[in-house]
């Protein structure tokens, strides 16, 4: 491997249960918001039914598993002890209590309960940033990765705060007084939301996964767009999401000219890692090939649109029509093929490294079924390609309907693709992995037994 894996210390990971525990409860909300997704589409679902559905993906699914790898990789990649397993348990069932009730409470319309819930949230998101935080402030000096996991905290508590106050305005007038409406405030919200904390995360973390799986360097003109990337995306970031606050277009216009360009820059980055790649197709990178070129798309429908209008609804998260192509297409593929070596690699480590010279045993990609991983691979391009081309083409609500199928069924075969990577090889049963409790979760330096040192 590079000089990148050389500074993966696994010695330093936390217990097997704390990763794989919050995997396993956003593949659960996953599945859940897909269904809900399918629901609305065949317009059996009514209510609250699209925020709620946006919550348990966006929320559940994509910040859940964030959540989960930074408590896993900040430790190994950054070759400090987590500064604390026990918070890590009690931010997931806070988070995941939270959501779980304000999604119900969406659907049934019941949103006096949204502010209890919004604070469990909340409480939880901010735990979460506070045992990152603790444990970044260890590293003697911060890499690029470590760069963007800081700023992505930053961007979490901004966010969470937002969503406290519009969970607590389906109850109380409390943009009344602020001197800005609620629709600004969802806008703002979204935007930090989706292209800060989420986003943020997933080009630090492709840094270093990006040439780690592949193999390969960082070129002259690389290096270039990453320091373009690191100053001019989270100005971007927060430029566009103060604008669309109060409601200044051209505020918003030069924080989607630096999101666009930086994000077209950081794709040029992630593509040539894969283009260059020195070693045999897997279904990370097969994934990761998806990604890199519907980010490419994406960047380059969206900077003409955000520079007419930044403001309206339909351009919230891009060029009109293009959500399912940012957050399937790039974000989605992003994280169906980290997890695809992520849980494998974190059982691996836990069940077999410290047999290896001793006697046979098998490799990480041998943990899941290759077969199932590219039923799972078709089902989610093809899925993905028809919502793309139904957003895109206004085809009929059955073409929605039937991508949504297939996206539906692709993510059943990879849960259960996932989960039979734990009950075949893990220690631990999955309703063992779920249940341990905070005392059974030791804190730093307390599970040196379940570890190994790779360097």
């Amino acid at each position: 491997m590079n000089n990148l894996l050389a500074k993966v210390e696994a010695s330093r990971q936390p217990p097997m249960t704390v990763p794989l525990r919050h995997f396993l409860v956003a593949l659960g909300l996953l599945l859940f918001g897909v269904a809900i997704g399918l629901g609305i589409v065949l317009d059996v679902i009514s209510g609250g039914s699209t925020l709620a559905h946006v919550h348990l993906l966006l929320t559940g699914w994509v910040c859940v598993t964030i959540m989960g790898a930074m408590t896993q990789f900040v430790p190994v990649w950054s070759g400090v002890e987590l500064y604390s397993q026990r918070l890590s348990t009690v931010q997931l069932w806070l988070v995941t209590g939270g959501l779980v009730g304000f999604a119900v409470s969406l659907l049934l319309g019941e949103f006096a309960w949204t502010p209890v819930f919004g604070a469990a949230m909340l409480l939880g998101f901010w735990v979460f940033a506070y045992n990152i935080g603790r444990t970044l402030r260890r590293c003697s000096e911060y890499d690029v990765t470590e760069r963007h996991f800081a700023l992505a905290l930053g961007f979490f508590l901004l966010v969470t705060t937002f969503g406290f106050l519009l969970a607590l305005g389906f109850v109380y007038p409390v943009f009344a007084t602020l001197g800005v409406t609620r629709g600004a405030v969802i806008e703002s919200h979204a935007t930090l939301a989706v292209f800060g904390a989420v986003v943020t995360t997933i080009v630090g973390a492709l840094y270093q996964l990006g040439p780690m799986f592949t193999q390969t360097e960082l070129g002259r003109i690389d290096s270039w767009l990453q320091r373009v990337e690191e100053v001019g995306y989270p100005v971007g970031v927060l430029l566009l999401a103060t604008g669309r606050l109060v409601e200044f277009a051209s505020l918003a216009r030069v924080g989607g000219l630096f999101v666009t360009l930086s994000l077209l820059g950081f794709s040029v980055v992630f593509g040539r890692r894969l283009y260059e790649s020195s070693v045999g197709w897997n279904p990370m990178l097969a994934r990761y090939a998806v990604a890199a070129p519907a980010l490419a798309v994406w960047g380059l429908l969206t900077l003409p649109s955000w520079l007419a209008n930044p403001l309206a609804r339909d351009t919230l998260f891009g060029a009109p029509a293009t959500v399912h192509l940012f957050a399937v297409g790039f974000v989605g593929f992003v994280i169906f093929g980290t997890l695809y070596h992520v849980v494998p690699f974190i059982v691996w480590v836990h069940r077999y490294s410290d047999r290896l010279g001793y006697e046979s045993v098998p490799m990480v990609d041998d943990l899941y079924s290759t077969r199932l991983a590219t039923l799972d691979f078709g089902l989610l391009v093809g899925g993905s390609v028809v919502l793309v081309a139904a957003d895109l083409f206004a085809l009929p609500t059955v073409a929605t309907g039937l991508g949504s199928a297939f996206i539906l069924v692709g993510v059943a075969l990879f849960i259960t693709n996932v989960l039979s990577v734990i009950r075949t090889h893990s220690p631990h049963s999955l309703f063992g992995v779920l249940v341990t409790t905070l005392f059974e979760d030791a804190e730093p330096g307390h599970d040196s037994t379940d570890s190994v040192d790779t360097r």
